[in-house]
This record gives C-alpha cells, sequence and structure tokens, in this order.
C-alpha cells in the first residue's frame, strides 16, 4: 500500500491498477521523449581542426627534414609554448633553438610555421567557452 503510494507520487503507478494485476507501462503523452543522458562540452571544432591539422603538417615536415636521422628529431614542437611568445621573431629563434640538430635548411619550415600559427589561439582559450546564461550572469 504505501509502496502505491510512492510510485504515484513519483509518476511510476497507475490509480487504476491493483495489487495482484501485471505491471503495465505508464503511459507516455505523445509530446515528450526521453532524453539520452549525456555529458557535452563545447569546443570551437573549427579551431581544433585548423590546430590538429598544424600538428600533423609540423610531424610529417619534420619526417622530411630528419629523414635518415631520426634520432636527432626533437621529440615535440609545443605550439602553445610559442603562441605564448609575442613576436613572429622570438618564435622563429625558439624554433631555430628546437631544430639546432637539422642540418637542412629549415628557413622555409620556420617561416611556413610562423604563417600557419598566426590564426591559432592558445589551448586554454580552447578548452571550454561559457555558455550564453553563464555569461549573462556574470
Amino acid at each position: 500500500m504505501a509502496a502505491n503510494r510512492v510510485g504515484r507520487r513519483l509518476g511510476r503507478g497507475s490509480p487504476a491498477r491493483s495489487p495482484g494485476s501485471p505491471r503495465a507501462e505508464p503511459a507516455r503523452s505523445p509530446g515528450i521523449q526521453k532524453r539520452q543522458a549525456r555529458v557535452t562540452v563545447k569546443y570551437d571544432r573549427r579551431e581544433l581542426q585548423r590546430r590538429l591539422d598544424t600538428e600533423k603538417w609540423i610531424d610529417g615536415r619534420l619526417e622530411e627534414l630528419y629523414r635518415g636521422r631520426e634520432a636527432e628529431m626533437p621529440d615535440e614542437v609545443n605550439i602553445d609554448e610559442l603562441l605564448e611568445l609575442d613576436a613572429d621573431e622570438a618564435r622563429a629563434a625558439q624554433l631555430q633553438g628546437i631544430l639546432k640538430s637539422c642540418h637542412n635548411n629549415t628557413q622555409a619550415f620556420v617561416q611556413e610555421l610562423l604563417l600557419k600559427l598566426r590564426g591559432l589561439q592558445k589551448q586554454q582559450v580552447l578548452q571550454r567557452r561559457p555558455s550564453p546564461e553563464l555569461q549573462e550572469r556574470v
């Protein structure tokens, strides 16, 4: 008896159901659909794709520059560290320091990478943009 009251209060029980009758599925109104529960985080997909394309381009170009001497290839070229630098000259100097073990001409690589970096944003900006509702409250 108490279980039926709890069920009705939560909208699960049917008032016409007797205790011995088989359990019936609750009727849903046609306008209400059960939504799937999932967590989503909004990212700027275009910016993420540009960053991924830049990283792939860097990997490909480094493989070309260090062909035959892969052991000398730098572990990574950190895009965010380069973006934190204010000027292209500082970025170029940082890249030349990273590529100092390369015996091939790296000038074209550095110039192309500097062009690609101009439109990218720092990673902190990419992680999560507040929703418009949150911006209005602040």
